[in-house]
């Protein structure tokens, strides 16, 4: 397996290591003498040491280094909505129905294939419950396979089952993003309205903590456990977490409004008025069917397989 990633990112171009939050921008000139070296340069070799703490002297390029090729289209980042399907029933989740369908072994490989052609280097796999999919674990390794730098947004319940962590730590992400939605049982289990949520959202917290992979918390804030937030922080502090903060809900991926009334109402900041973004132009969102779209909320227009392969075939922008 690779320790270390050179790729071409937007117009530049990164040296990244799986697992690791800092990168190295990469001259071009570099970038090509890599493509062409047999065994790591030692410009490579200390730039690696003072990085990473890695020793890569005398180790075969071939054995050690992913180069991903340079591609027409300027994407650099994604995020993969395995399946809708989740084992929690939160009321505030912007999903609405959870259904478990999505595209069989051979479509998802090829999905794969298409967003590491489309220049994807950071890919966010989501859900649903990604962990739950029953691809997870094959989407997971190829996808890392391929010179993608892997982020999860999960509710962490699986998280601490032994063939789990073993293909996290074998496969290191670059983040494990778990939403925490209470700091009781009685809070945690009855927002969630999944008796045990809390017990198995903690044993794998601490699985994944104790075995060093790299965690940050999302504290989801509603009405049902407002009262708990400073226990929640205290949570993240007491394990060196870093943990972010929502307050405002959001209407269903179908238009639905009612996941609203789950918001805290002493909670709710005001939103910045929208001035655009990177959307559809570097970055873009693929739900469980492979219809791509411009991200996660904005989910019209979309793209099918066949719409993106079609463009692929000529000069326009896809997305």
């Amino acid at each position: 397996m690779h320790e270390v990633i050179a790729s071409p990112f937007l117009e530049h171009h990164l040296l990244v290591r799986p697992g690791r939050g800092n990168g190295i921008k990469l001259p071009r000139s570099k970038y090509l003498e890599l493509r062409e070296a047999a065994t790591c340069p030692d410009w490579l070799v200390n730039t690696a040491r003072q990085a990473w703490n890695i020793d890569l002297r005398d180790r075969a390029v071939a054995e050690t280094i992913l180069i991903r090729e340079e591609f027409s289209y300027g994407y650099a980042r994604a995020s993969y909505e395995l399946n809708l399907g989740c084992n929690y029933d939160c009321e505030h989740c912007y999903l609405g129905l959870k259904k478990f369908e999505g595209l069989d072994w051979p479509d998802r490989e090829r999905l794969l294939e298409i967003l590491r052609d489309a220049g994807v280097l950071w890919l966010q796999l989501t859900g649903g419950e990604p962990m739950v999919d029953r691809l997870f674990s094959e989407v997971y390794e190829r996808a890392w396979d391929l010179g993608m730098v892997l982020t999860i947004l999960s509710n962490g319940s699986r998280l601490w089952q032994p063939r789990m962590l073993d293909l996290l730590t074998s496969r290191p992400p670059h983040r494990i993003t778990l939403s925490v939605y209470g700091a009781s049982p009685e809070t945690y289990d009855g927002l969630t309205r999944r008796k045990g949520a809390f017990k198995l959202f903690c044993k794998g917290l601490l699985a994944a903590h104790e075995a060093g992979l790299p965690l940050a918390l999302s504290m989801i804030v509603t009405r049902h456990n407002a009262h708990e937030v400073p226990q929640m922080k205290d949570l993240a502090e007491r394990l060196g977490i870093p943990m972010d903060e929502y307050v405002n809900m959001v209407p269903t991926i179908y238009g639905g409004a009612e996941t609203l009334p789950s918001q805290s109402t002493e909670h709710l900041r005001k939103r910045k008025v929208f001035t655009g973004c990177h959307a559809g132009h570097t970055f873009f969102h693929v739900d469980p069917h492979g219809n791509a779209c411009i991200c996660k909320v904005g989910r019209e227009d979309v793209l099918s397989e066949a719409d993106v392969c079609s463009c692929s075939a000529g000069d326009d922008n896809p997305f």
